[in-house]
């Protein structure tokens, strides 16, 4: 029975060509769909969980309460890890204390490469269960020693044996190399840490750490955790609460620091906080693409049905004639649910070629590195759970429907399908089409509050603006004759030192004072520290006031504000006004712009400038104009290995690292495009499918109508009248629920575009367009026919 049911499905697949391969194109593309999502949303489930302890791994972060509002931030006093060991080291099994990943400069005879790193205390390796290729995870006891990841040990080493092997550290510190660990996954939280170096030995190196007068003040490294087997995270969370509070003086006791645990398990998908509650993250972005893997699957199920339905008539008499012989319904829905599998069979072989095609591509717009799991036997289960799922929707309507044709009608001729027969169809019709339109919105939407935040003004010039990160010593020591030697070749018309790069803020403290502040107020704001040149090389925009300058010596105590400080402290005429940091005054000498550092879709935060030439991390710079880009940067590299030397030139431009922010909307917005193209493409499938089989239908009347006057343009109208009617039906659908959903999107951003009428209105032009090119090929081929052929058996 089997045979004779995968037989007949066979013939009918290679009888009806057109059909056959609409249905399997739409199938394999909507499947392709579903498995590119589905990899991605594994990845996205899964990360971090290579590491054996993700289950009990936490994150230590804290919130602070500031003017009412209570903020987050994972950055902790350096104290936090051995307080909490002390107090509560039964519920821990470690407690790691750590700095935060830069770049630093490694350096074996003469070799010398930039690599991403960080400081951890010894247990790290040991709780993060890395998988060691040479040396062991206790590499990081000695003070003066360093865990190389696989690809940087050969970027350093080659083939040669590097454990043993002496190193140097930002040209200035030796360490030895006591073990290789291999790469860690892309999808893991510390995937991009190269190496790893012992926190003693970052302790060594910044002597300020230890000679802090409030160290349990100064947020500025992270903590990690693993729970004892034993321990609830929950009840050691509210245990360890006020480990902090208890600590501080005062005045920080103003801020009501909450220490907590935050598992593993949602740094990645549930990062975002506000007001003190989690609220989700990219677990959103899951759902959405989730969603829209299940719409598009069902697009091309869709598909199916209507086309399976629309040629019911030409399947009424094989229906009638078995159903005469003796068979039963339930074997007739076995046979057509026979056909939709094989077609689904063959779709899947067609989604694994196209995703297989496609994924690099998909990668690269997703910043992804999945592949096909072949090797998994889940994976086939899987995928052989979504070809029966696509198979069983796709055939449930067809089989149900045409399995119920009575077979007395059927073969007296008097049967016909019934006026009311077409309205499941077309309300499939209306079903994707409503998909496609909130794809196409939500796309544009999110195009168009990206390229809104990309142009707000940033209140500084990116244009020809580079910044070096300061690796060694010996740039500090060399600064004024690197500066003014790079200023003489002309190749950089103003250069600076700052504590921060331009597009971050890297320091927020509190503890300023000013004249009539308000009781209770509590003043935090973002400290940057700068040099005389700054604000010349940003171009920064002064409001009122002046700029540091050389002539003033004074200027060692002064302080420039941004708009949003002077707002903030409600100062009328802040120039001129003493702020006290810490009981230090300090003189308000100018107002600038508001710049924007972190987020574009945030308002600016509170900031405030003061000289500080101890303090700096970056070098700015910015290259003159009349040189070109390549003849300037092959200067400044020349200049800086003289000074520098054995240490690679690294820098970046800061309309590059300001784009970066951007990263997360640009893919969600590429994807949704991607997925909307793809939407688009089978529901047109259907529609040319339709529009092929109703021209074949009305071949006959189309032949009438021409032999009585009709116009070719008269018959197009006709034909393709009915399609435009759905498509409008289904803008009525989709414009508002699309409005909804996206205007509910972008209230997770403060600084907004809105959703404009044009947005609607193209796409409304779009889809209707596209729905009378997708029909008009066949109404125009069916309205052209010469009547003489379709008129001449009657």
């Amino acid at each position: 029975m089997l045979r004779s049911h995968a037989r007949i499905a066979w013939r009918n697949l290679l009888k009806n060509k057109t059909f056959s391969l609409i249905n399997i194109v739409g199938l394999s593309t909507g499947m392709a769909v579903a498995l590119l999502i589905g990899l991605w949303i594994h990845d996205e489930l899964t990360f971090s969980k290579n590491h054996e302890n993700y289950d009990r791994i936490v994150a230590v972060i804290q919130h602070q309460t500031f003017n009412g509002v209570k903020g987050t931030q994972t950055a902790n006093p350096y104290l936090l890890g051995e307080e909490i060991r002390n107090k509560y080291g039964s519920d821990f099994k470690y407690v790691i204390m750590c700095s935060w990943p830069y770049k630093h400069v490694l350096a074996y005879n003469n070799n010398a490469i930039s690599q991403m790193g960080n400081f951890f205390e010894p247990d790290f390796p040991e709780m993060l269960t890395l998988k060691m290729l040479k040396g062991t995870r206790a590499g990081l006891q000695d003070p003066a020693s360093v865990l190389l990841s696989a690809s940087t040990a050969r970027a350093l080493f080659g083939d040669t044996d590097p454990l043993d092997k002496l190193i140097k550290l930002d040209n200035r510190t030796m360490v030895k190399v006591t073990g290789v660990y291999e790469d860690l996954p892309y999808n893991s939280a510390f995937r991009d840490l190269a190496f790893m170096a012992p926190w003693e030995l970052y302790l060594q190196s910044e002597p300020w750490i230890k000679e802090m007068e409030n160290p349990w003040r100064s947020n500025f490294t992270q903590t990690y955790a693993q729970l004892a087997d034993h321990a609830d995270l929950e009840k050691v969370s509210a245990k360890i609460k006020d480990v902090k509070l208890h600590k501080v003086r005062a005045a920080d006791a103003a801020f009501k620091p909450e220490v907590f645990l935050h598992p593993m398990s949602k740094w990645h998908l549930y990062a975002d906080w506000k007001d003190g509650k989690n609220i989700g993250g990219r677990i959103q972005f899951v759902w959405l693409f989730g969603i829209i893997g299940v719409f598009v699957l069902l697009l091309a199920c869709i598909n199916f049905m209507n086309l399976s339905t629309a040629r019911s008539e030409k399947r009424a008499k094989e229906v009638g004639i078995r159903k005469a012989i003796g068979s039963f319904r339930s074997q007739l829905v076995t046979q057509f649910f026979s056909e939709s599998l094989l077609l689904a069979m063959i779709g899947f072989i067609g989604a694994l070629v196209l995703v297989q095609l496609g994924l690099p591509v998909f990668n690269e717009m997703a910043d992804k590195k999945v592949s096909l799991p072949v090797a998994s036997p889940l994976f086939w289960l899987v995928g052989l759970g979504v070809m029966l799922f696509t198979g069983l929707v796709a055939g449930s309507y067809p089989a149900l429907y045409l399995s119920s044709f009575e077979p007395v009608k059927v073969l007296k001729g008097t049967f016909r399908a019934g006026r009311y027969a077409a309205i499941p169809r077309k309300a499939l019709v209306v079903i994707q089409f409503t998909v496609s339109v909130i794809l196409i919105i939500g796309t544009i939407v999110v195009f168009r509050q990206i390229h809104f935040a990309k142009n707000r003004p940033t209140a500084y010039s990116k244009e020809g603006l580079i910044v070096i990160p300061v690796s060694t010593g010996a740039l500090k020591d060399h600064f004024e004759v690197i500066r003014n030697e790079l200023a003489a070749s002309g190749a950089v018309t103003e250069m600076a030192y700052s504590s921060s790069l331009l597009t971050e803020i890297n320091a927020v403290n509190n503890g300023y004072t000013w004249r009539g502040m308000q009781p209770g107020a509590q003043g935090n704001f973002g400290a940057i520290s700068v040099t005389h040149d700054f604000g010349k090389t940003i171009n920064w925009q002064i409001l009122s006031g002046r700029d540091f300058s050389r002539d003033f010596p004074s200027d060692s105590s002064a302080m420039i504000l941004n708009e949003s400080a002077v707002k903030f402290m409600g100062l009328k005429d802040p120039v001129g006004e003493v702020i006290k940091v810490d009981g230090k005054p300090f003189n308000v000498i100018g107002v600038v712009k508001d710049i924007v550092m972190e987020s574009p879709y945030h308002p600016v935060f509170r900031t405030v400038f003061t000289l500080n030439y101890d303090a700096a991390n970056v070098i700015d710079a910015r290259i003159n104009p009349a040189k070109t880009t390549a003849d300037a940067l092959s200067k400044i590299e020349s200049v800086f290995k003289k000074y520098n030397p054995g240490v690679p030139f690294v820098y970046s431009f800061v309309d590059d690292d300001y784009a970066v922010k951007f990263d997360a909307e640009q893919r969600i917005g590429k994807l949704s495009s991607f997925f909307a193209v793809l939407a688009i493409f089978i529901s047109c499938l259907g529609l040319f499918g339709m529009a092929s089989f109703m021209a074949e239908q009305r071949v006959k009347e189309m032949g009438v109508r021409k032999v009585m006057g009709a116009s070719v343009f008269n018959l197009w109208q006709l034909m393709t009248k009915d399609f435009v009617l759905l498509v409008l039906i289904a803008l009525l659908i989709a414009v508002p629920l699309a409005y909804y959903f996206m205007n509910n999107w972008l209230q997770r951003y403060e600084y907004r575009t809105s959703i404009s009428w044009w947005i609607i209105a193209a796409t409304a032009a779009g889809a209707v367009l596209i729905a009378l090119l997708t029909v008009s090929f066949q109404s125009i081929k069916a309205a052209m026919m010469n009547p003489v052929k379709s008129l001449r058996s009657e």
